[in-house]
């Protein structure tokens, strides 16, 4: 069975399938801000995305976290350790790339987590 929630024009926000969840990439509500704040904002909308799902921030098994300036990873980290307990990290890659869309979009976060 696959469970589909929260369709927009072009995805779901979640597809939930044999027990894992698949989040599409989330970012940022306010762009204005720099990419410490940037990722506070993307981890505080993970939670109610994985609750969505059914699921929580303590059971991520992957992420990636695409970002526009590798100068700004510690920034990105430190919000990132303060939403995470360092029990349940998940495997994680950081990807560096040129554009996200738009210049003030400094990180897009996809993961994906037990149900």
């Amino acid at each position: 069975m696959i469970k589909r929630v929260e369709k927009t024009k072009i995805m779901h926000r979640v597809v939930v399938s044999n027990g894992i969840a698949f989040l599409g990439g989330i970012i940022a509500d306010d762009v204005s801000v720099g990419m410490q704040e940037q990722t506070a904002q993307i981890c505080r909308k993970l939670d109610a995305v994985l609750a969505m799902a059914g699921t929580d921030k303590t059971k991520l098994l992957s992420a990636q976290l695409f970002i526009t300036d590798m100068k700004a990873k510690d920034g990105m980290n430190a919000a990132w350790l303060e939403w995470l307990n360092g029990d349940d990290l998940p495997a994680r890659a950081t990807i560096g790339v040129a554009d996200l869309g738009d210049p003030s979009i400094l990180i897009e976060v996809v993961v994906t987590a037990a149900v």
